[in-house]
């Protein structure tokens, strides 16, 4: 129906951890017009630790959202976090010919004197029908899309980005997965381009898995509820 409102907010304290799941994907169904909007707001002050690792939000035909997730990161504090959208029910061959989305993930971190600087910024308009979705300088006809961000990047990069590229270049073709370095070590990029929400699921399952040793010094055991 649409004109659904929702936002999110989590302040962690200094010093605190904690790691936020969801059950299940979040779903976006057809509307008739009006769109439907959620706005995840996520505050990590001075020496905490935030692990933000939701399901995928699956864009059914003919709906209208737009989703926002806005990271504030105090001195000290670190963050990994995914974002995933599918568009359409690949599995069920439904596609995305009718609707639109706008996506914004923005990561900031503030400095010493009190100063907030961009470390990502990532913005994608998503109507059914453009040439986004099949250009290759888009999705290139890829249905899920999935983003990773560890900030600030995790050490000993020089051991560990082969092995999360490696992650990558296992993926079935047409998938494509890739980790990059953003300024200087201020985050860790990866992304997932292909045509499973399982697929994307286990690759930044696998990304966390090796990142979460090196940037929060803690053995990375899966959540029970995924296996539900």
């Amino acid at each position: 129906m649409g004109g659904d409102d929702l936002t999110v907010d989590v302040q962690i304290g200094a010093d605190a951890r904690a790691l936020v799941t969801t059950p299940a994907a979040t779903k976006v169904y057809r509307t008739r017009g009006p769109r439907a909007a959620q706005t995840q707001r996520l505050h990590v002050a001075t020496g905490g630790v935030l692990e933000w690792l939701p399901q995928e939000v699956i864009l059914h035909d003919g709906c209208a959202a737009e989703l926002a997730t806005e990271v504030r990161l105090d001195p000290g504090a670190r963050f990994v976090g995914v974002d995933a959208l599918c568009f359409g029910l690949p599995a069920r061959g439904e596609t995305f010919a009718t609707g639109r989305c706008r996506q914004r993930f923005e990561v900031w971190r503030t400095d010493a004197e009190g100063t907030q600087r961009p470390v990502l910024i990532e913005r994608g308009r998503f109507d059914a029908g453009d040439a986004v979705h099949a250009a290759p300088w888009g999705l290139g006809g890829a249905r899920v899309h999935a983003l990773l961000v560890a900030a600030p990047a995790p050490a000993g990069l020089g051991e560990l980005l082969p092995l999360l590229r490696a992650a990558g270049e296992r993926l079935p073709a047409p998938d494509r997965g890739g980790v990059t370095v953003v300024g200087d070590g201020e985050a860790l990029v990866g992304r997932y381009l292909g045509a499973s929400t399982e697929r994307a699921r286990r690759y930044l399952q696998e990304l966390w898995t090796l990142i979460r040793p090196a940037l929060l010094d803690r053995a990375a055991i899966p959540p029970r509820i995924w296996a539900t």
